[in-house]
Formats: C-alpha cells, structure tokens, sequence
C-alpha cells in the first residue's frame, strides 16, 4: 500500500479518535474568539518604519495632535452671518468643549480677531452675543472674516454661505473605547442641534469620526457578508453534490476551519481592521476547495457501486497529494503578504494561511472520519448530468486544440496591454460610499468649503526663537506663496498671517503695514502681546514650538488624488532645497500624504513578494510532480491570470490603489490549485493507467472537471460577495480577486489540455 492509500485507510479506521480530538482542538482554539478586539486607528495601515509616519509623528510631538470632529453648518437661507446662524454656532462652540479629550475649538464665532483701538492691542472673539448684533454689526463681522486669510477656505467659504466648527482631538490611547466616546458624544450633539435648529443643516465628518467609520463598517461586513456566504456555499455545494450529509459535513469543515483561525487570532492577541475584518469570508471561501475535490471524487466512486467505506478511501487516497499541494500553494501565496508595507495585509495574510491549514488537516482527517459515520445519499442523475458535460468539453478542447491554443494566447496577449494603462493612485476619502453619513458629509465639505487632505510641514529656523527673525519669516512667506499659487491648494496656514496682521494692528490699521515686520525684536514682541491676549485653549503651540525654533505650516488641498498629493509635494520639497536653508528642507507629512505614498510603495513590495512566491511554487511543482516540463507547462496557467486580470481593470477601470496590491499574493496560490488538479489527475491517467495525451485529457475532465468547477464557482461568489462591502479597498479586492479566479478556470479547461498534448507531456 502507498502511503496516501494508508493515510486514508488509517482515517476511517479511527474515525471516532479523530472526530473526539477534533472537537477538543475546536473547542481550545475557538475559545480564543472572545479575545479579539477591534483597532478604530487608521493610522494602524502604517508600520512604525513608515518614514511618513514617523514624519507626522514627529510633528505632533513637536506641535499639536491632527485627529480632529468637525462639524459643518449649513444654513437653509444660504447665509451664514445671521442672527440665528450666528447663535447657533456660538452655543456649539460652547457645546463643543464637552467632547472628551478636546483640546481646542474653532469657529468663526470664537477666531480671536486683533485689532487697534487707540494705543493698545484688542483681542477678543469675531462674533459676541449674535442675537443682540445689529445689521451693521452683522455687515462688519461678515466684512472681517471674509477679508481673513486664516478663515475663508478653512472655516468659513468665501460666500460665506457655510462654516464649521472644528474641534482638536488628543486621544490618550489609554482605551479603544476613545474614539467611540467621542463620536457617540459628538453624534448626540449633532441630533441635539438638528432638532434645535431645523433651518440649519448639521453634518459630522473629521478623523476622529472616520476612525470610528471604519470599526462600523468593519462590523457590518462581518454581519451582513458572512452570512451571505454562507447561504451562497451551501447553495453551490448543494447543486454540486446533491447530498444533505455532504452538504452538511463540507459546511461543518468551513466553520470550524474558520472559527479555529480566527480564534487562535484571538490568543495571539490580533487586532481586527478593516482589512483583517474581510479574513472570515476569505477563509469560509477557501476553506470548501479541498472538501469539494474530495467529496466529488468520492460521490463518483459511490455511484459506480463501491461500498462508502472503499469510495472514502479511494477519494482520499487519490486526492491527498494534490490537495497536500494546493494547500501548500495557497498557504504561501498569502504569507507572502508579510512583505506588505502595511501591517494589515500582513495579519490578514497570516490569519487566512491559518485558515487553510486548519481546513487541510480537517479536510482529510475530520471530513472523512465524518463522512464515514453519517448517512449518505447521492443523487446519481446530478453525477451523470455533471459528467456528460464535461466529456463533450473534453471533446471540443481535443478537436480544436491547436485553434484554442493559438487564440486563448492572443487573447491573453491583448487584454494583457491594458496594465499599460494603470496608474498607482488613490483617494482614501473615497474607501467608504455614499450610503454612509461620512461620506455626504466629507463630499460636502470638499464641495463647498474646504479640502479634506492637509500636508504638514515644520519649517525650522535653526536656532531658538529663530522663527521672530524677518529673514526666516520671509523664506515661510515665500514658500506660502509658492504654494497658494499651486492648483488644488484651497489654503495656507502660516504663522506670517498671523504676524502682518499683528503688525497692521500695531500701526493704527493701516493696510500698507500689513507685512511681515523687518525688525527681529518687534515680532518677538508681537507674538508675546498676542499670546498674553489669547484664552485658554486657543494659543499659538499649534503653530510654533516650546523654544519658537520652528513654525507649522498647514496646506489644504482640494480634490487630489494619491498622485497628484505626491507630485505636488515632491515640487514643494525641491522648492524649499533650492531657495532655502538647509535647516529648512522638510518633508511633507500628513495622514493624506501617508495614504499617497503607501500605495505605491506597496504595489511595489507584493510584486516582489508574488514573483519570490511564485518561483518557490514552481519548484515545489516540479518536485513534486516529479517533471521538470510539466512544471514549466504549468506556470502559463498560473501566472497568466493575474496578468490578465490587471489588464482587464486597466482597460475598464485604470487606477489601482491599495487594495488591489495584495491581490496578485492573495490569487496566486488559489490560481495554482486546480492547474495542480488537472495535471495530477493528467499525469495519473499517463502513469497510472497507460493513457496517451488525448485520453489523459478526457480522463482529467471527467474526474476532476466537476470539483474544478464547483470550486471555482464557490471561491468566485465568496469573492465576489465582498462587492456588497461598503469599503472599497474590500470591494475592489473582492472584485479583482474574482475576476483572477474565473480567468484562471477558462486557461485551465482551454489553455492547459492543448499545452499538455502539443508538448506530449
């Protein structure tokens, strides 16, 4: 007896042993499932090696945190200065410091306006008391923050027909329950203000509420996709099977295939994300391929009269080796995800490859002691109907191999020149669609007053108290400048902005003083009279550091793309090389900026990490096929796919963005599995029972066809149900890795049996 032949007799003999400890290792591992706990922190796609991270990180050390709860206000009369509007955005103001962990509000209401009256320095909020204004008070306050550089675009539009209120966050990280306090706080006060003001639309955006967006969709997913699945997998396995007992084993494999990886997640201490959120569906997908091939084999084996017992174990015997393989190949193809630049597509690798271990040993231990004390029946018409169908296949691919070779070649040629068209690029704003509330509001505040993606920049003047001298001052005005004059950019936040109208104040108003001061003493002083000025909570430490060695300068950019924000930063940092000092020459940082880069960067990775995936399967093919040719043979198939399929979205979509570079890793080892089905079923009808090329052929379609099949359609619906994902990178993932999964099929049914016998392999 062969060792696959003993291995199968050995899991039905100790079928009892093998169902009892399969319970106990379901039973310690799922018990980590109450462990997991989800990770709100989009900043966790970054690793601690990320030099934009690291950048940004730097500067909220130096300055002030970014995570922000915005509100936008938007009144029903279009205008913004009115007594009502006016009133409702002072008392949110005030409401506003009640958002835990706040640190500073900003609103037009509060922005601390400066002035001259007589020989001193007046400070106090743009608007006191709306309700008492009168009409030409109500002019003047509109008249003033319409006319300031550091409210219109940023606050308030330059129509002055919409505001917001902005509220700085600092997150302590002592709990992951933060950022659900403070959006549930910041959500009661919206409704609160709704039901308040009913003329006055109120919407809820920032980062903090997008943090919290991603745990709401992640949970939806997990609510809605799982069990939808679910329903489509027993559907599939249903028509293929046509068995309730099979039906019912392959469901219990995909479960506790599943429950066992994430739960030893669980003791692992893993996070959830978004992206490891999609690992359940992911897993509950793969998880049927090995059962599929052994159950279909062994329905063929039961219909052509063999007692349960010998069909088990044939099926197994016969299946245990290219299973062992496919596994194998799946399992790599998503641990090379650990080369991925962001964290979790490394986890989410790690989880699914648990995932289909656990499915590979429960498929041909537990499936079969299982299958072996439940009451099977199979349909044979369902068999038959199945067979006869693939034989006329077999047929057609056998008589019009040489036109099916040529023109699937051509074909895959020409759908392949669509990768030319592919752009790296993407807008993280974008990931969640319109059905959710963050996303109206954002959209509506790219729209109609601001941009969403800020790059950050710590111009440093190289000595304390270096940013007061009129040389440094003029350098940040100037690269100010050069940055308003660039397209997107809706505003610039400079200290200089600050300082010309602190020195227009300190010269009765005048509007020619409003300059940058030329004396180093005077601007010290300004700031200093200025700052003694300001109430708690609105200082300048979001603009200069302790030692006033550096300023913050703030660029709001308006509809760009991943591309467009590294492009335009790439001027802004040879700007500043070419035109200033060296202690100036910093490097733009951002959580926009961060998203920009990592796209790129990544693509980059998963391509090496796919081309090193790829070779090491292809010498685990050769080996254990025992064929060098046949190995060779096989990489058209398995690396045709992924090619095709990111022509296919060049031509028909053209942006790829960080979703779809973990899907050539993802694909590729599921790809491989039934090209190693067909040519193990191939080479056995070649060895084993003396067939020439053309038979091989028909023998490979009429047993193993069917599982290619089934499987292929499981794997392509669990895919594509991802689709119904309200996050995109799942979406576009789901998508893609479908499309791949599918082009893989056809290669294998037209493209592989005319390799195989024009090469005579």
């Amino acid at each position: 007896m062969t060792f696959e032949q003993r291995f199968a007799h050995w899991s039905v003999a100790y079928r009892w042993w093998i169902i009892a400890l399969t319970l106990l290792t379901i039973a310690i591992s799922t018990a980590g499932l109450g462990r997991l706990t989800f990770n709100s922190d989009t900043r966790v796609f970054f690793s601690k090696k990320n030099p934009q991270l690291q950048a940004l990180d730097r500067l909220e050390n130096t300055y002030t945190k970014s995570d922000t709860v915005i509100f936008l206000v938007l009144p029903g009369d279009g205008d913004v200065f009115t007594p009502d509007t006016l009133a409702a955005i002072e008392e949110l103001t005030m409401a506003a410091w009640q958002v835990p962990h706040s640190s500073r509000v900003d609103s037009i209401t509060n922005f601390q306006h400066s002035r001259a009256e007589e020989d001193a320095l007046v400070v106090a909020d743009l608007v006191h008391g709306a309700r008492q204004l009168s009409d030409t008070e109500l002019k003047e306050a509109r008249r003033r923050a319409l006319a300031e550089p550091l409210l219109v675009n940023r606050l308030v539009s330059a129509q002055g027909d919409i505001t917001s209120v902005v509220i700085n966050i600092i997150l302590p990280g002592h709990s992951p329950d933060e950022v659900t306090q403070i959006t549930d706080f910041a959500r009661g006060l919206l409704h609160e203000f709704r039901a308040k003001y009913v003329d006055i639309d109120f919407y809820l955006t920032g980062t903090v509420p997008f943090d919290r967006a991603f745990v709401e969709v992640s949970n939806e997913d997990l609510r809605t996709l799982v069990p939808i699945m679910f329903t489509i997998l027993i559907a599939v396995i249903w028509l293929a099977l046509r068995s309730i007992a099979a039906t019912l084993a392959t469901v219990i494999v995909t479960l506790i295939s599943t429950g066992t990886a994430m739960g030893l997640a669980g003791w692992w201490g893993l996070q959830l994300n978004p992206a490891t959120a999609v690992a359940p569906t992911i897993i509950l997908t793969l998880a049927v391929a090995d059962s599929i091939h052994i159950l279909v084999t062994m329905c063929r084996h039961f219909c052509a009269g063999e007692d349960k017992r010998s069909a088990i174990e044939e099926s197994l015997s016969v299946n245990l080796k290219p299973v062992f393989l496919t596994s194998l190949t799946t399992v790599i193809g998503f641990l090379s995800m650990n080369l991925s630049d962001a964290p979790p597509f490394r986890e989410l690798g790690n989880v699914v490859a648990v995932g289909v271990t656990a499915a590979f040993f429960y498929s041909v231990l537990f499936l079969p002691a299982l299958i072996a004390v439940l009451p099977v029946r199979i349909k044979l018409r369902a068999v038959v109907e199945g067979k006869a169908f693939l034989e006329r296949l077999a047929e057609f691919v056998i008589a019009h191999q040489r036109l099916l070779l040529g023109s699937t070649l051509f074909i895959a040629g020409l759908v392949t020149v669509g990768i030319l068209r592919i752009e790296l690029d993407d807008d993280y704003i974008k990931y969640f669609d319109q059905r959710y509330d963050i996303r109206v509001a954002t959209d509506l505040m790219q729209e109609r007053l601001t941009g969403t993606d800020l790059l950050e920049y710590s111009l440093s003047a190289g000595e304390p108290n270096g940013i007061n001298d009129p040389a440094y001052l003029a350098r940040v005005e100037e690269f100010a400048n050069w940055y308003r004059s660039q397209a997107k950019v809706v505003h610039v936040r400079a200290i200089t902005d600050t300082l010309k109208r602190l020195n227009q104040n300190m010269h009765g108003d005048d509007a020619a003083w409003y300059r940058i001061p030329q004396r180093r003493e005077l601007a010290a002083q300004y700031l200093l009279l200025y700052e003694m000025s300001l109430p708690y909570g609105l200082d300048l430490n979001d603009q200069t550091n302790v030692d006033k060695s550096a300023s913050r300068m703030t660029v709001t950019l308006q509809g760009t793309t991943a591309k467009q924000q590294r492009a335009i930063d790439q001027r802004a940092h040879q700007w500043l090389v070419d035109n200033t000092p060296t202690s100036m020459h910093s490097v733009g940082t951002g959580l926009s900026l961060m998203w920009a880069h990592i796209s790129g960067r990544n693509i980059e990775n998963m391509l090496m990490a796919s081309f090193g995936a790829l070779v090491l399967i292809s010498l685990i093919l050769i080996f254990a096929l025992h064929s060098v040719r046949i190995g060779l043979i096989s990489l058209a198939p398995n690396l045709a796919p992924a090619v095709m399929a990111f022509g296919l979205w060049g031509l028909l979509v053209g942006q790829v963005g960080l979703g779809l570079s973990v899907v050539v890793s993802m694909t590729l080892g599921i790809v491989v599995d039934d090209t190693v089905h067909f040519i193990s079923k191939y080479q056995h009808g070649r060895k084993d029972h003396g067939l020439g090329p053309e038979d091989a052929v028909r023998y490979a379609f009429s047993t193993v066809g069917t599982a290619m099949w089934v499987t292929t359609a499981a794997l392509g619906a669990g895919f594509l149900v991802l689709l119904l994902s309200g996050y995109k990178m799942s979406a576009d993932m789901g998508l893609m890795s479908a499309i791949t999964i599918m082009i893989a099929l056809i290669l294998d049914f037209l493209l592989l049996p005319p390799l195989l016998m024009k090469l005579r392999a």
